[in-house]
C-alpha cells in the first residue's frame, strides 16, 4: 500500500489516526502494530510467519544479550543473532544473485547447470534486517535497554511509516519514544503538513518526470542520441531524488502525527561539492547505519591509511549490495568507494582550492554518471548508455530531439526539480513568512494553510487521474 494511493490516504490513515487517538495511551501500541500488520499484509500476507517468527527470535536474542552484558558469552549471542539475520538476507534476496552467477561459471566450463528455484523476496527486508541488527547492537553496547515487551519490540521493526522504505531508525534514537511519549497538537501539524509536502514531491515531481526517464532507459542504446541520453540520466536524477526524499518526508510526517520523531533523511544532496559531502546529506540514516554498525567497527579513521581505503571500499562495496542483488548495484558501490578513496588521497584538497561551481559540477556529474548504473536494466546497457552519453555510441545513433520525449508537465516538473533540489524555495517560503508577519499571524497561517490546501488539492488530481505511481526504494 503506497503512502501515495486513496485506499492509504482516504481509508487506511484516517482509520488508524481515529482508533490510536481514541484509544488509551497503555493500548496505543497495540493500535499502531496492528494497523503495521494490517499495511504489511496488504500486499505480503505470505511472510508475516516470517517475520513474527524472526522478532521472536531478536527479542529472545536481545534479552540473552543484556542478561549477558560485559561477558565472553553476550558477545556470541550477538554473533548468533547478526548471523540469523544476515543469513536470511541472503536466503531471500542474495541467494538468487549468487546462483545464477554459479551458473554462468559452469556455463563457461561447459558444464552443466543447477537448476535453481525462485524465491520471493518480502517487502522491505533490507530495511528491517538493519532494524534488527540495530537493536541487538544497541542492547550489547549497553546504548539502549532490551525491551521486555514484545509488543514494543514489534512496534519499532514495524512501525509503519518506516517499515518498508525507511527512514533507517536505530534502536536507540527511539527506544524512549516506544514506551513513553507526548502526542501534542503542534506535533501533529508539522507532521500533517510534512507529509503533504512529501506528497507533493511525489506525485507533482517525480511522477511527472518518471515516464521521461523509463521511456528513455528502455531505449536500446543504439537508438538513443547523446542529447536524449543526457535527458534521461538527469530526468532519472531528479525522479530518485523527488521520489525517496518524498516518501522519508512523508514517513516523519507520520512518524510525527503518533508522537515519533524520526531522523531526517536527506540535506539537498544535490548541492554537495564532493562526493564525500553528498553521502553525508543523501539518505543519511543508511550513511549513519554503516558508519557506525560497520565502518567504525572495521577501524574508522584509527588504522592505517591503506586500511581506512580498503575499509572504504567495503563499505560502499556493501552499501551497493544492499541496495540489490545485482552487478549494476555492485558497480554502482564500488564506484562511489573509488571516489571516496580518491578524493581522501588528495582530489578533495584540490577540489577546495576550485570555484564553488566547479565543486558543485564535479559532484552532480558523478552523481549523475553513477545513476545510469543505479537505473540501467543490465551493467551492459549501462556502459552502452555511458558511452552514448560521452560521445561514443555503440554503433550508428541516429539523432533523435529530446524534445519527443518531453510534455509541457515533464518539462514544468524537471524544472521544478532542479529548483526544489536546492534550499531556494525554502528559503524564499521563510523570507515570506517573516514578511507575513508584520502583517499578522493570522495571516501567516492563513498563508500556510492556504498553500498546504492548494499542493493537496493538486496531489488528489494526480491521485484521481490514476497517473504512474510507483515507488523506487519499496523493491529493495
Amino acid at each position: 500500500m503506497l503512502f501515495s494511493e486513496p485506499a492509504f490516504l482516504f481509508l487506511f490513515l484516517p482509520l488508524t489516526l481515529a482508533s490510536y487517538f481514541a484509544a488509551p495511551r497503555r493500548g496505543r501500541n497495540l493500535v499502531l502494530v496492528v494497523a503495521s500488520i494490517v499495511y504489511y499484509v496488504w500486499g505480503e500476507v505470505h511472510f508475516l510467519p516470517y517475520l513474527a517468527g524472526s522478532i521472536a527470535l531478536n527479542y529472545w536474542f536481545a534479552i540473552e544479550i543484556e542478561r549477558h552484558r560485559g561477558q565472553p558469552v553476550a558477545r556470541r549471542w550477538l554473533i548468533a543473532g547478526l548471523c540469523v539475520d544476515l543469513g536470511l538476507l541472503l536466503v531471500f534476496k542474495y541467494l538468487g544473485f549468487f546462483g545464477d552467477n554459479f551458473n554462468a561459471m559452469l556455463a563457461w566450463a561447459h558444464q552443466t547447470p543447477l537448476a535453481l528455484r525462485r524465491i520471493a523476496l518480502p517487502l522491505g527486508i533490507s530495511f528491517f534486517t538493519f532494524h534488527k541488527i540495530s537493536y541487538k547492537v544497541d542492547v550489547y553496547r549497553g546504548d539502549a535497554e532490551a525491551k521486555k515487551s514484545v509488543l514494543d519490540l514489534t512496534l519499532y521493526i514495524l512501525l509503519f511509516p518506516q517499515l518498508i522504505a525507511g527512514p533507517i531508525v536505530r534502536y536507540h534514537e527511539i527506544a524512549h519514544q516506544l514506551s513513553v511519549r507526548d502526542e501534542r497538537v503542534e506535533d501533529f501539524a508539522f507532521g500533517v503538513q510534512r507529509f503533504i509536502v512529501g506528497l507533493a514531491k511525489k506525485m507533482l515531481v517525480a511522477n511527472s518526470v518518471a515516464m521521461t526517464a523509463d521511456r528513455i532507459f528502455s531505449l536500446p542504446p543504439d537508438q538513443c542520441s547523446a542529447a536524449v541520453a543526457w535527458l534521461g540520466a538527469l530526468a532519472y536524477s531528479i525522479q530518485l531524488y523527488f521520489d525517496f526524499s518524498g516518501y522519508s518526508d512523508m514517513a516523519v510526517g507520520l512518524a510525527r502525527m503518533f508522537g515519533f520523531t524520526f531522523p531526517e533523511n536527506f540535506n539537498y544532496p544535490y548541492i554537495a561539492r564532493s562526493i564525500t559531502e553528498f553521502w553525508r546529506r543523501w539518505h543519511m540514516t543508511l550513511s549513519r547505519w554503516f558508519k557506525d554498525y560497520l565502518y567504525i567497527p572495521l577501524g574508522g579513521n584509527r588504522v592505517s591509511s591503506l586500511r581506512l581505503y580498503g575499509n572504504l571500499v567495503t563499505v560502499f562495496f556493501l552499501c551497493g549490495l544492499w541496495h540489490g542483488a545485482s552487478w549494476n548495484f555492485v558497480v554502482w558501490g564500488l564506484y562511489h568507494g573509488l571516489f571516496q578513496v580518491l578524493e581522501r588521497l588528495g582530489l578533495g584538497g584540490r577540489l577546495r582550492t576550485l570555484p564553488a561551481p566547479l565543486q558543485h559540477f564535479y559532484a552532480l556529474l558523478v552523481v549523475v554518471v553513477g545513476w545510469v548504473f543505479f537505473r540501467a536494466p543490465s551493467l551492459t546497457h549501462a556502459v552502452q548508455f555511458l558511452g552514448t552519453m560521452f560521445g561514443y555510441p555503440h554503433g550508428v545513433v541516429p539523432f533523435t530531439h529530446p524534445g519527443a520525449f518531453v510534455d509541457r508537465l515533464a518539462c514544468l516538473a524537471l524544472a521544478a526539480g532542479a529548483l526544489g533540489a536546492t534550499p531556494l524555495p525554502t528559503a524564499a517560503w521563510r523570507w515570506l513568512a517573516r514578511r507575513a508577519e508584520t502583517v499578522g499571524e493570522g495571516f501567516r497561517h492563513g498563508l500556510r494553510a492556504a498553500a498546504l490546501g492548494g499542493l493537496f488539492a493538486l496531489c488528489m488530481l494526480f491521485v484521481a487521474a490514476d497517473t504512474y505511481n510507483p515507488f523506487i526504494y519499496f523493491r529493495f
